[in-house]
Order: C-alpha cells, then structure tokens, then sequence
C-alpha cells in the first residue's frame, strides 16, 4: 500500500496516515437510502423555496456534505479550495504559521500540542488551552479551518490570541509571531552516557534521522552509551510509514502495528524486519519511551509496539487515544473527503481508541507549576464530541484516576526549581536508567533540565 504521510501536523491532530483514493475505489451505496435521500432533497426544495434570503446551490451543497461528514467523528471532514491547498502544503511540509496542532471542540478550539520548539510553544501556549479571540474576534462558532487559516500568515508577522487556560480564573492574551515551521523532527543529546533522542513529529525520514541520531550517541559515549530515552511527549503524530520504520529500528521481530477497516480487504499487517532495518539497533540496551497526554497517534503505534514486544518501559502519562486512520479521497483537482476508514492495533490487538496508552510507570509533570490544575482537566480523543467508541468497554473510572495527583510526588515546582529540576519526568527516567545500568544515583540534578 502507497501511505500518503501527513508530515506536517501543524492545525489538526495528526492522523496515522493519509491514503490517496478515488470515488472508484468507494464501497457502492446501499440503494436502500433511496426515502433518506427524498427527505433530503425535500428540504433542499423547503429552503429554495421559502427561505427568507435566497440560497446559493454550492452553499446548501457544502454544508449537506460538512453535516454528514462531521456527525461521524471528529476526524472526517470536507476540504475544498484553501482548505485542500492548506492540507497539501503541510503535507509538503512547506508553511508559515504558529506550529500548532489544534481540534474542534464543541464550537471552540482547543489546543492539543504546540510542537516544540514553534512560535505558539515560545509564547507560552500548552496542551488543553482554549483560544477564543484571533486579534480580538471571536471565533468560538466558526468552522475549524476558518479558525486556522486566520492563524496563519507570513513569517514574522503577529497575532494576538485570546486563551482560556482551564485552572485560571481569568483568559489572557499571548502574542504570537508566526515563522516558517520547519522544525527539526529529531533531536537528540547525551547525559551522563544515556542517550536522550527527542521525536517532535512523524514526517519523512523520521526512523532514519533517529538511527542517525543513536549512532551519534554511540561515539559520543566512547561505546559506553548506557541506554536510551526515546521522547515522544507533544508529539501529535503523522506517518504511518515512520511510526512503523522507527519501531522496526528498535525490534528484531515479530509485530509491529494492524490497521482494521470495515472491509477485510482493508486490513493490513505491519511487522517488524520488513524495513531497511534490520535488528535492534539498540543491541538490547534499556530504553525508557516517555509520552504523556500529548502524545498522539503514530506516537501511540511506537509506544504500544515496544511496550507489547516487552522492548521498552513506557513512562510519563496516559497518552491521547487517537486510534483511528484518516484516508483522503479525492474527488476531483480541488475538493476531496477526509474520510476515518480503520482502527489500529497494537500486536496484542489493543485498540488505543479513547483509553490511549497507558505507562508502565506514571510520572506527572511536576516540574510545570501549572500540572495539578490542568491534570484535573486532561484533554484526550476521549473528550472529543462525537468520537469513535473503544470496542472493549473502558473503565472510566480508571481514565479518571489518571487526572488525580500522584501521592508519591509531593515536590512543588519551586522546590523542584531549586534543585536545578526543570523536567521532572527527564530527570526520572535517566536516574531510572541510571539505576538499570549500575550507575551511581541519583544523577546531580543539574543535569535534568
């Protein structure tokens, strides 16, 4: 199959994948529709008819289709002209905007992740935020593209945006100045000989650029690199192709990921040794993969592979939940349907739809003074308005544990502060690596920033 990667997740939550097809390859209507497709058309001739202001035909059309698309889940939706070009620039990879990856929720739009290192994270913008103004408008009602296309523009020019931060009393305004979003998808440095490689999105090369990354770490280790952090924390996703690459880099066999759609013929099974890499890169050194609610589709493939192949210790916090895959099908030169076509698996056959991944070891954020509060109001698929149900019943009591404190860290951010402690759950996994590998603990802690 010839995956489309979605490589820049900018304005929408990433999908696992984007798969060109063509109304040919469409499952044929069921003709039964025939009354529901009358009750339709009557409508269409009430509001011709007798509606107070005549209507265009494109604009009742336009909105039929928005209407059906968007009453399925959060993910489908209608794109034509600057919303299909838009799409297809950040497929590119090309664009100037604020670096965020944004949903609908419920007429407003709610922030899933700044990507690090973009101007929406240097202003100060978090997951779960609320932006309700663009330079002072309102845009709580508009539909979600026009939202973004206001957000964007040229490099190095500003907007003000209005935000609701949940845990505050009071919204605030954060200045934004937009820049061309060319993040590096791959970053990575060594502390106290553990390898810390940080994956800011899923785009091309991705797998490549982190084995690149851990040969680095090798030499600079001497050959004493005492294991790995893989850090897929705000990471919203993107290929499915690299999700797959970069946990094959870490498995020397067995199953990867398996994406179920309606139709059998649909389905697909993704294992490892069938990509250039061949054999753990990683020569079974420790690995820690650190995620947290962030962290969202392709992130979730790579954690739920080596968590079930039993290759990694997952920390951090339950992650998005977004288990579902996105096909765009076009329909012509200028519009297409973004349409949710399956359901992927992790090779114990979990579906992370709603419930996400959940760590091996929870660790919160406490180094962000902000985390009790925004814990208490964690934003995951789960609640999205009209999101795909889990097929296994969850236990919702369990998903709402998980926004309680955690008892057995009872340091406050500015005790942490002092102690030199800008990222908590770093500093916890390369002291737990540490303790893995025989070496002195804990790690001073102005190594952990």
């Amino acid at each position: 199959m010839n995956l489309r990667s979605l490589s820049r997740a900018a304005v929408l939550l990433t999908t696992v994948a984007l798969l060109p097809a063509t109304t040919a390859g469409l499952a044929a209507v069921d003709g039964r529709a025939g009354p529901e497709f009358g009750r339709l058309f009557t409508v269409y001739q009430l509001i011709k008819a007798n509606y107070v202001e005549p209507v265009d035909d494109d604009k009742l059309i336009k909105g039929a289709i928005d209407g059906m698309l968007t009453s399925l889940d959060p993910h489908s939706s209608y794109l034509e002209g600057s919303s299909l070009q838009r799409l297809d620039t950040m497929i590119e990879g090309n664009y100037s905007g604020l670096g965020l990856s944004v949903v609908a929720d419920d007429g407003a739009v709610k922030v899933v992740a700044p990507m690090r290192g973009s101007p929406a994270e240097k202003a100060g913008v978090k997951a779960g935020d609320y932006i309700t103004h663009l330079d002072g408008k309102l845009i709580y009602g508009l539909d979600l593209d026009e939202s973004v296309g206001r957000m964007r523009g040229p490099a190095g020019t500003s907007i003000r945006l209005t935000i609701y931060r949940p845990g505050r009393d009071e919204p605030f305004d954060a200045t934004v100045t937009r820049g061309v979003i060319s993040l590096e998808p791959v970053t990575s440095k060594l502390v106290d000989n553990v390898g810390v490689i940080s994956v800011n999105e899923f785009s091309a090369e991705v797998g490549s650029y982190v084995n690149q990354g851990l040969a680095t770490l090798k030499r600079q280790s001497g050959g004493k690199l005492a294991g790995l952090i893989l850090d897929l924390r705000q990471n919203p996703g993107g290929s499915l192709d690299e999700a797959v690459l970069l946990s094959d880099l870490f498995l020397s066999s067995g199953d990867i990921v398996s994406q179920r759609g309606r139709n059998a013929s649909e389905n697909e099974y993704y294992r490892a040794e069938q990509t250039p890499f061949k054999g753990d890169a990683a020569k079974g050194l420790p690995i820690i993969v650190l995620v947290d609610a962030g962290s969202a589709s392709a992130s979730e493939i790579v954690a739920g592979a080596l968590q079930d192949q039993h290759r990694a210790l997952i920390m951090g916090e339950r992650t998005f939940g977004k288990g579902s895959v996105q096909s765009l099908i076009r329909l012509d030169k200028t519009h297409a349907v973004k349409l949710t076509t399956a359901r992927y698996y992790t090779p114990s056959g979990r579906s992370v739809q709603e419930g996400g991944i959940e760590p091996d070891i929870r660790v919160p954020q406490i180094s962000d003074p902000d985390q009790r509060k925004r814990s208490a109001l964690a934003f995951r698929e789960s609640d999205l308005r009209g999101h795909l149900v889990n097929e296994v019943d969850l236990d919702d009591k369990q998903l709402e544990n998980d926004k309680q404190p955690d008892p057995r860290f009872k340091w406050t951010a500015e005790e942490l502060k002092t102690k030199g402690i800008d990222d908590f759950q770093l500093w916890y996994a390369l002291n737990t690596i540490r303790r893995t590998a025989g070496m002195p603990s804990p790690m001073p802690a102005t190594k952990a920033k």
